[in-house]
């Protein structure tokens, strides 16, 4: 999983990502693009381990990884995130502490990373650090939301209801994703989403259409 230059085409669709969160100035994106790098990932690879500190933040060119951790033995999944994303374990980046969850990819996956010490030498370089301290704020505020939002669905939806908010989201998950790490994600067994699946193709045209709309 050695690291490799990104491509224009990438650095340019990161760069439109993050405009959600900055808008970069040429040459402030000069400094910052100096600072990214690839990580090409196989399935099953991990990219970052229990226990061990995470030194990254990615953004997700291709492909999906899920968030787990092992209780007696048995691992369990705790969130997903696709293309299109960032994925971190940022409270292990901030605070240099060991992180608590693996993430590991469900599929190859490409993933444009920076490293905390690149961070920390733009937060030391005066064209870019009032913007990169902003920068640092906004995305851990959408993590944090993003792991609120997982925590409310699950005391406020049912299993079914989180599955069909799930293929709302990713409609050709099951094709991705294996169905034992969905129904772990979901906090069910198997055998119950096998259930939940077979209910929602019986269900008449008009009721999915609504499911979905």
């Amino acid at each position: 999983m050695a690291a490799i230059i990104p491509q224009p085409e990438a650095l340019a669709r990161f760069r439109q990502y993050l405009e959600n969160f900055v808008v970069f100035t040429n040459a402030e994106w000069t400094l910052f693009s100096e600072q990214l790098y690839q990580r090409n990932l196989r399935k099953r690879d991990i990219l970052v381990e229990n226990g061990k500190i995470c030194n990254e933040v990615g953004y997700i060119l291709e492909g999906s990884l899920r968030f787990y951790f092992v209780k007696d033995g048995q691992e369990i999944s705790n969130y997903f995130c696709f293309e299109g994303g960032l994925v971190s374990s940022y409270s292990s980046f901030l605070k240099r502490t060991p992180s608590f969850p693996t993430i590991q990819a469900m599929e190859d996956a490409s993933v444009i990373c920076f490293s905390y010490a690149g961070l920390h030498q733009l937060l030391q370089n005066p064209l870019v650090a009032l913007k990169m301290e902003r920068f640092g704020r906004l995305v851990a505020e959408y993590l944090i939301c993003c792991y609120e939002e997982r925590v409310v669905t699950f005391v406020t939806q049912s299993p079914e209801e989180r599955y069909q908010e799930l293929l709302q989201k990713q409609p050709n998950l099951l094709q991705r994703i294996p169905q034992h790490y969905i129904a772990n994600y979901l906090g069910i067994t198997p055998v119950s989403l096998s259930r939940i699946r077979k209910r929602i193709a019986a269900a008449p045209i008009s009721k999915k259409l609504a499911l979905v709309a």
